[in-house]
C-alpha cells in the first residue's frame, strides 16, 4: 500500500479543528450582557450581585490591569431548544494557551451560589441538563483582568507586575457571550479523535498504528462536514473497534489526580491567588459532580483557609466534596513552601500548622508531603517529614536539571541524619499534566523503576495560575482507561499509589542527601529584604515563644496562643516557593516586605510584654539572652542586671601601613588602607586564616543576565567577567565604650555605594561586618570573597538542624553543576586542627573554589549578598540593602553553630527590678531550638533539641517550672510508643542520647492539668 499517513494525519486533525470543534456550541444565540467596572479593588460577591449595571457590546475593550469587572449575562432559552443540555460560552479575549495567566473569572447565580470559572481553556457553563423552553436565565461574572507579564517573548521588563505602576488602559477584547446547544455527541467525536491522533504519533511503525490510521479515514469518510451533528454517531462508530482494543498486560500505569498547582503568589499578588482558588475549586467541584470517579487533590492548608474566609460558599462545596472522598486534601502543610532557605522551626511549623487545619476542618491527616515546585530540597526534610508522621514525599522539580539527569522515579531518599522517606518523582516530568499522548509515552518510556515497580502519578489539570482538570482531561483519561498502545490511566489517590509502590519495590534504590536543583540558583539571592524579613521573624517567632512560656511558667502571664499561631501563618506564607525565593512580580515583594515589618512591631510587643513580666516592675538596666547559649555574660536564655555583667579587656587599635591592626585576647587582625583584610591570626594556635598574598572582605561585582529566568537564574559564564571593588572614599577607625574596636569603609563604585563597619569585640573571636549597600545596579551580581588558607575537602553549610557537606571539587557534572550552593547561619571549611566560618544575618547563598599554589591548597568562599535583575520585579533590590556577616577565625561546627546563632540571636536590654533564670536548661550535646507551650493549649511546655555536629552524644533537660517528667513527641507534640523517650531522669535532669543530627522533642506535662 502507498504511505498514506502524513494525509490521513493532516486531514483529520484540520476537520477537528475547523469543523467539529465548532460544532460542538454551533447552535447558539447571543445573551443580554451588562457590566460594571469597579474603580478599585475587590469586593465581595454579594456587594457585586448589587451592583448597577450598564448595557454592554461583546467586542468592547474591558479591564484595566488588576482590574475587576462584573459582567450580568441574560436571556431566554429558545423553545425548540427543550430538552437539550445548554451551557453558557464565555470568551473574555482568552488566549488558549495562557490559562492562569490572563484573564479569569467566576460565575455566579443571581441567589451568590457559585458555578464555576471560566478561563482560557474552560469558557464553558452549564446552564440547564435538559432545557426548559422559553425559561429565563441570568447569571453573573466577577471578570479579573490580570495582566499578561510571561508572554510569547518571555521575560521582558515591565510595569504591569505593580498596581501602583501598572498601565490604565484597557487589556482585554471579549469575543463571545452566547447561551448554546452542546452537541455532546460532537464533543465525544472530538475527544475519540484527539486521543487517537496523540496515541500513534507515539507509536511504532506497525499494525496498530496503521489500524488506527485506518479508523481515522474510515471515521472521517462516515461524517459529513455540512452535517455534522447527524454523522457523529456513525463516524464514532468506526473507531468504536480501536478505542476497545485493550491495553497489553505489561502497560504501565499511570495513577492521575486532579491537580492546580496554585502559586500563592508569583506573577499575582496574594489577593488575587484568593480569587484563583475559588475560581479553580469551584470548578473541580463542579466537575466532580458531573463525573463517577474523578478525583482532584489541592495541597496548602493556607488556600483552604482563604476560602473559608473569603468565599464560604465556595468552601461549603469543597468540604462536601472532601467528605465524599473526591476531593483530597493533599501535602500536610500550611503553604508549598520553599524547603532550602527556611529554618527547621518554620519547617515544623509548616507541618503542625497544615495537619492541624486539615484534621480540624476535614478530620483527616495528609500522609505525605507534596511539594512539585519546589526550588530545590533540604537533606533535612527526610527525618522532619518522618518525625512529623508522614510516610510518602512527592516531587517533580528536579527533572528541571540543566546537567545531570536524575537516576530514579521511586526510591528512598535519606537525609542527614539518616533518616529515610519513600519518595515518587512522576516520570512524564509534569505536575501540570492533560494527559496527552506524548506525556503518557514519555511516563512510560523513562521511568527508571520498569524492572519491579509498574505505575507513576501524573499531577493532571491547567496549573500554576490554576485552571485544574477540564472535561477534556476526565474524557482523555476515561479513553485512556485500557487502551492498545497506551499506559493504563486510572484516577486514583496518591496515598494507594505509594501503597503499591511500596509493595513492589522491597529494597529501592536510595538517594543520600541534597535534592540539588541544576537550575535557579539565584534564587538564594533575589529579593534581599524579603530574605531578610524572613529571617528575623523566624528568630523572633521564636524567641517570642521562648520569653512567653517562661513567663507563663513563672508567673501569671497569659501565653498568646492565638496571636502566635497568627504570625506562624502569616511568615509560613511568605515561604511559599515564590515569595521567599524572590521570584515574584514587584506587588507581591512589596507587600511581604510591609508584612514582615508588622510581624516584628507584633512580635517586639508580645517579647516586651513577656519581659516586663519575668523582670518585675522597676528601672534597674536587665541584659536578656535569648540564644541557647552564653552572651554578653548571661546563661542561654536568663536575664542579668547589667551590674552583674563582668568587664572584659578593650580591643587594641594601632594604626600601620595606612591600615589598622585589631587585636584581642584571642585573635589578630590587619585590616588595609583599602578597607581589606589581610591577616586574621587566631593567637591560640597562630595560624592565619587569610590566604597568603591574598586579601578579604573583598567586594566583587559580576554581569549578571541569565540566558531566561533572571530573578531566579544566574548561570555559570557570570563568572567570566568581575570588577574588584577596592577603591575607597573614606577610611576611619576608632574603639566603642564597650571597649569593640571599629573600621569604616567607604566605597563608591558604577552608581552604587558601600559603607562597611568592621567590628572586633573583647573576647570574640568574630570579625563582624556590617554593611549598608545604596544598590542602582542593573543585572549585576554583587558578592564578598574571603580567600582562607584552609585545606578543606569539603564545606560544611548549615541547614535545618545540622549541616550538610559538599565537596570542594569539581571532579563529576554533578559537582561541577554546584557553583552556587545554599546556607543558612553559617558555612564552614576546616582541616584537621583548624576551621573557618562565615556567619551572617540573612545571606543565603555562596560559592566555594579550590585553589592550589605549588601543592598548597587554599579554598576561598564567597558570600552572594545582591542582584539586580529586572523580570519580573524590574526594581528588584534597587535602594538602601543592610547585611552583617562575619568571619569566625578558628572554629569548628559547634563554634560555627554558636556564631551564627549569636548573630541572628540579638541580646535585648530591657528595664525591671531583677533577672531571670532559664526556663529549661540543656546540656550534653544538644542545642535548643524551641521552647513554647503545647499547641492543644493544655498548658503542656514543649521542648525540642537536635545535635548540631553530626556526631552521637548525649543530651540533658532540666525545667525549672511546674511541670512533670518529659515524654519524648513527634514533632506534631503527640506521643508515639516507637520514639525511645528518656533515658533517665537523674537529680532533675531528664538524660538521653542522640545520634548525628538528630531532632528529639520533649513534653514536659503541666503539673495539675487534666490530659
Amino acid at each position: 500500500m502507498h504511505d498514506d499517513i502524513p494525509l490521513t494525519i493532516g486531514r483529520a486533525r484540520r476537520v477537528l479543528d475547523e469543523r467539529i470543534l465548532p460544532e460542538v456550541h454551533a447552535t447558539a444565540v447571543p445573551l443580554d450582557t451588562a457590566w460594571h467596572e469597579l474603580p478599585g479593588e475587590p469586593i465581595a460577591p454579594a456587594e457585586g450581585l448589587a451592583l448597577t449595571f450598564e448595557p454592554y457590546e461583546v467586542g468592547t475593550p474591558w479591564g484595566a490591569a488588576w482590574g475587576t469587572t462584573w459582567f450580568r449575562l441574560s436571556g431566554t432559552v429558545p423553545a425548540e431548544w427543550a430538552g437539550q443540555r445548554i451551557e453558557a460560552l464565555i470568551d473574555l479575549g482568552f488566549d488558549k494557551n495562557m490559562p492562569g495567566f490572563q484573564c479569569e473569572g467566576l460565575v455566579y447565580l443571581s441567589d451568590g451560589t457559585p458555578v464555576k470559572s471560566i478561563n482560557p481553556r474552560n469558557q464553558w457553563v452549564l446552564i440547564a441538563e435538559q432545557a426548559v423552553g422559553g425559561e429565563t436565565v441570568e447569571f453573573f461574572v466577577e471578570a479579573a483582568s490580570n495582566p499578561v507579564l510571561l508572554d510569547y517573548h518571555p521575560f521582558l521588563v515591565t510595569q504591569e507586575g505593580d498596581v501602583r505602576t501598572s498601565s490604565p488602559k484597557h487589556l482585554y477584547t471579549s469575543r463571545r457571550m452566547d447561551l448554546a446547544v452542546f452537541a455532546a455527541e460532537v464533543h465525544e467525536l472530538a475527544l475519540d479523535i484527539d486521543v487517537l491522533l496523540e496515541l500513534q504519533e507515539e507509536l511504532p511503525q506497525g499494525p496498530r498504528r496503521m489500524r488506527i490510521l485506518q479508523a481515522l479515514d474510515d471515521a472521517l469518510d462516515a461524517l459529513d462536514l455540512q452535517h455534522i451533528p447527524e454523522t457523529a454517531p456513525a463516524a464514532r462508530a468506526a473507531l468504536a473497534e480501536v478505542l476497545a482494543a485493550p491495553a497489553e498486560a505489561s502497560a504501565h500505569r499511570i495513577s492521575a489526580v486532579g491537580h492546580a498547582h496554585i502559586d500563592s503568589a508569583w506573577l499575582w499578588p496574594v489577593r488575587e491567588t484568593i480569587r484563583k482558588v475559588a475560581r479553580t475549586t469551584s470548578s473541580m467541584t463542579e466537575l466532580i459532580g458531573q463525573t463517577d470517579d474523578f478525583l482532584y487533590g489541592m495541597s496548602s492548608a493556607q488556600q483552604y483557609a482563604w476560602i473559608k474566609e473569603h468565599r464560604p460558599e465556595v468552601y461549603a462545596k469543597v468540604k462536601d466534596a472532601v467528605a465524599a472522598g473526591r476531593f483530597l486534601p493533599l501535602g500536610g502543610m500550611w503553604v508549598e513552601s520553599d524547603t532550602v532557605m527556611p529554618t527547621g522551626e518554620s519547617i515544623v511549623r509548616q507541618f503542625s500548622q497544615g495537619q492541624r487545619f486539615f484534621e480540624r476542618e476535614f478530620g483527616i491527616r495528609p500522609k505525605g508531603v507534596w511539594l512539585p515546585d519546589s526550588f530545590g530540597y533540604s537533606p533535612a526534610l527526610p527525618q522532619l517529614m518522618r518525625r512529623a508522621g508522614f510516610e510518602w514525599f512527592f516531587t517533580q522539580k528536579i527533572s528541571w536539571n540543566q546537567v545531570n539527569k536524575f537516576p530514579h522515579h521511586t526510591f528512598l531518599w535519606e537525609g542527614i541524619d539518616g533518616s529515610r522517606v519513600f519518595s515518587h518523582f512522576p516520570s512524564m516530568d509534569t505536575y501540570n499534566s492533560r494527559l496527552s499522548g506524548s506525556e503518557v509515552a514519555k511516563a512510560s518510556r523513562q521511568f527508571r523503576e520498569n524492572r519491579l515497580a509498574t505505575g507513576s502519578i501524573a499531577p493532571v489539570g491547567w496549573g500554576d495560575g490554576g485552571g485544574g482538570t477540564t472535561r477534556e482531561m476526565t474524557g482523555t483519561a476515561a479513553r485512556l482507561a485500557d487502551l492498545e498502545g497506551s499506559a493504563r490511566v486510572t484516577w486514583e489517590h496518591p496515598d494507594a499509589f505509594f501503597d503499591r509502590a511500596k509493595s513492589e519495590l522491597e529494597n529501592p534504590p536510595v538517594w543520600v542527601g541534597e535534592l540539588y536543583l541544576e537550575l535557579h540558583r539565584a534564587t538564594l539571592t533575589s529579593q534581599h529584604q524579603t530574605k531578610q524579613g524572613n529571617r528575623r521573624s523566624e528568630h523572633l517567632l521564636v524567641e517570642a515563644e521562648l520569653w512567653c512560656a517562661t513567663a507563663a511558667a513563672q508567673t501569671d502571664f497569659a501565653y498568646p496562643y492565638d496571636e502566635l499561631d497568627a504570625l506562624w501563618q502569616q511568615v509560613l506564607l511568605q515561604q511559599f516557593h515564590d515569595i521567599l525565593p524572590g521570584t515574584s512580580i514587584a506587588w507581591v515583594h512589596r507587600e511581604a516586605v510591609e508584612r514582615y515589618a508588622e510581624i516584628a512591631d507584633s512580635l517586639e510587643a508580645l517579647i516586651t510584654s513577656a519581659l516586663s513580666a519575668l523582670a518585675g516592675p522597676g528601672d534597674r538596666t536587665v541584659v536578656v539572652n535569648p540564644a541557647p547559649s552564653l552572651q554578653s555574660g548571661a546563661l542561654a536564655q536568663s536575664a542579668i542586671l547589667t551590674t552583674d555583667v563582668v568587664a572584659t579587656t578593650a580591643v587594641t587599635l594601632t594604626e600601620a601601613d595606612g591600615g589598622f591592626v585589631l587585636t584581642n585576647d584571642l585573635v589578630r587582625v590587619v585590616v588595609d588602607g583599602r578597607g581589606l583584610v589581610t591577616s586574621a591570626v587566631d593567637l591560640t594556635t597562630g595560624r592565619d586564616a587569610i590566604a597568603p598574598g591574598q586579601v578579604a572582605n573583598l567586594l566583587q561585582l559580576h554581569q549578571d543576565f541569565p540566558n531566561m529566568w533572571d530573578a531566579w537564574d544566574v548561570d555559570r559564564y557570570y563568572r567570566n567577567r568581575v570588577e574588584d571593588l577596592v577603591d575607597v572614599t573614606g577610611l576611619r577607625a576608632s574603639v566603642d565604650a564597650d571597649g569593640t574596636a571599629r573600621v569604616t569603609v567607604s566605597r563608591a563604585f558604577s552608581e552604587s555605594t558601600v559603607t562597611q563597619e568592621i567590628t572586633l569585640a573583647p573576647g570574640a573571636r568574630t570579625l563582624e561586618f556590617a554593611q549598608v549597600t545604596d544598590w542602582h545596579e542593573t543585572e549585576k551580581f554583587l558578592k564578598v570573597a574571603f580567600p582562607l588558607d584552609v585545606r578543606a575537602e569539603h564545606t560544611i553549610a548549615e541547614t535545618q538542624f545540622g549541616a550538610q557537606k559538599r565537596v570542594t571539587h569539581t571532579n563529576t557534572s554533578w559537582e561541577a553543576a554546584k557553583f552556587e550552593t545554599s546556607m543558612h547561619r553559617y558555612v564552614l571549611v576546616e582541616e584537621p586542627g583548624f576551621g573557618v566560618a562565615l556567619v551572617n544575618d540573612s545571606i543565603h547563598g555562596f560559592d566555594v573554589t579550590r585553589d592550589s599554589v605549588d601543592g598548597h591548597v587554599t579554598t576561598t568562599l564567597r558570600l552572594s549578598l545582591l542582584r539586580a535583575p529586572r523580570f519580573p520585579d524590574p526594581e528588584t533590590d534597587q535602594g538602601v540593602q543592610t547585611h552583617r556577616y562575619g568571619i569566625v577565625i578558628g572554629t569548628d561546627i559547634v563554634g560555627a553553630t554558636a556564631a551564627g546563632t549569636a548573630m541572628n540571636t540579638a541580646v535585648r536590654t530591657v528595664t525591671g527590678a531583677h533577672g531571670f533564670d532559664s526556663l529549661v536548661q540543656a546540656s550534653g550535646d544538644v542545642v535548643v531550638s524551641a521552647v513554647k507551650l503545647a499547641d492543644d493549649r493544655s498548658g503542656d511546655l514543649v521542648v525540642r533539641v537536635y545535635e548540631p555536629a553530626g556526631r552521637r552524644g548525649t543530651g540533658g533537660l532540666a525545667v525549672d517550672g511546674p511541670f512533670d517528667e518529659p515524654v519524648e513527641v513527634t514533632l506534631l507534640e503527640e506521643t508515639d510508643p516507637a520514639l525511645p523517650g528518656v533515658a533517665a531522669i537523674t537529680d532533675g535532669v531528664a538524660a538521653f542520647p542522640v545520634d548525628a543530627f538528630e531532632v528529639r522533642t520533649f513534653r514536659f506535662p503541666r503539673r495539675g492539668a487534666a490530659h
